[in-house]
């Protein structure tokens, strides 16, 4: 069994887990991050970087290296209506420098923070190592246990941090169960070509009773078909052509590029699902990012808030664990620090979910969106857009490294 040492010892090497590794690293912290994979490549992670995590890392110093990266910087997220094109959200009336979203593959993010936090002789990323459970002196978490490439792995640390998702198996070792909220849709997602004529960045297509998202990754389109929950089975049912009619119903500029699906097996179905944690620490545990709360796609906010609780993390407890574990009450208020944000902003995307679901079989959508829908989406008036731009570019409780971290 490889034995390992660490003040901090991180399960999960997605945005929550590697931006908290890298700051205490920067800190002067010991650090070990386990990833259960062997690289970051995952196609339906979230490819939106906001505004308050470019921020994030420019008060890192990284913000210029991160930009070099390829990537695409938009200004607005746009939804198109029934073929009308709506502008709700504009980070351009955002503080400079960071008024604009980034698009970039996840991937890419997180082999960034990875290299970054690497410069750090006291940082470990070990790949291919999965937690498997706590360990545990009493009361108080000690540490964690693994299963590595090369056999069995323990890592001693004064804390112990749970970022490793939504189905976490340390938050389930820790007796932390979370509470789940019933959400109406799915999303199924696929691959298409882009066309030769493309469309601006948007955020969703509406229309003909469907609802389609794209994420422009260069030289195709990361595609969503929403569906109602537990609609798989009804959509496979309706055959291949009914599929490509429904996307093209609400995009039409994709009929071309739908007829390279021939097959079921390019389309995956992606279960949504809103949760959060009642309490989210032990003696010597934290949880965080996904296994605190996972978010649904909606706005896209996933990255954004898992950022921020590493943030908030960071600038809580790093003093403190120059001194060994920290004391309870410093991991109560991570949590109530990032509780109340997390809670609202999963209130909007349950509210969103509601305004777009339909009970019952046909359209995810009535045939045109609701006026109170399409209402909602286009209150494109300048104080509207600064206040989404606010809500979705920077969030309810935006997090800002604090200056002994920088």
């Amino acid at each position: 069994m490889e034995s390992l040492q660490a003040s901090c010892a991180i399960s999960g090497g997605g945005p929550a887990g590697m931006m908290l590794g890298l700051i205490l690293a920067r800190a002067g912290l010991d650090v070990v991050v386990l990833e259960k994979h062997a690289d970051f490549f995952r196609d339906f992670r979230g490819d939106t970087i906001h505004p308050s995590t470019v921020g994030v890392l420019g008060e890192l110093g990284l913000r210029d290296a991160f930009l070099g990266l390829p990537h695409t910087s938009i200004r607005t997220l746009d939804a198109v209506v029934d073929g009308t094109r709506l502008h709700p959200i504009d980070f351009g009336r955002l503080p400079p420098p960071d008024d604009f979203l980034v698009l970039a593959p996840q991937w890419d993010f997180l082999t960034f923070l990875a290299e970054q936090a690497e410069r750090y002789p006291n940082f470990r990323l070990l790949m291919r190592t999965e937690a498997t459970g706590l360990i545990r002196d009493g009361d108080v978490v000690r540490g964690l246990s693994a299963e590595g490439p090369d056999g069995p792995v323990r890592v001693e640390a004064d804390l112990t941090v749970a970022a490793d998702g939504r189905d976490s198996v340390l938050r389930a070792a820790a007796g932390l169960r979370p509470r789940r909220f019933g959400v109406p849709i799915d999303v199924i997602w696929f691959r298409l070509p882009k066309p030769a004529q493309t469309q601006p960045s948007t955020l969703a297509y509406l229309g003909d009773g469907a609802m389609v998202i794209t994420i422009d990754r260069g030289d195709y389109f990361q595609t969503g078909l929403v569906i109602a929950k537990g609609g798989i089975d009804a959509l496979r049912s309706a055959g291949l052509p009914a599929f490509r009619s429904a996307v093209a119903g609400a995009a039409p500029f994709l009929r071309e590029p739908l007829e390279t699906i021939t097959d079921w097996e390019p389309l995956k179905l992606l279960s949504v699902q809103i949760d959060r944690l009642p309490r989210w620490y032990r003696h010597g545990f934290l949880a965080i990012g996904d296994a605190a709360h996972a978010m649904s796609p909606a706005f896209g906010v996933g990255v954004n808030y898992a950022v921020q609780d590493a943030v908030a993390t960071a600038n809580a407890l790093a003093a403190a664990l120059r001194d060994g574990p920290v004391d309870l009450r410093l991991l109560d208020a991570v949590q109530r620090r990032r509780l109340p944000p997390v809670e609202w902003m999963q209130r909007i995307q349950l509210a969103a979910h509601r305004g777009i679901s339909r009970p019952g079989a046909g359209p995810l959508l009535s045939r045109s969106p609701s006026p109170a829908l399409r209402l909602a989406i286009g209150a494109a008036t300048p104080v509207a857009q600064r206040l989404t731009a606010r809500l979705i570019g920077r969030g309810l409780r935006p997090e800002s490294v604090v200056p002994s971290l920088r």
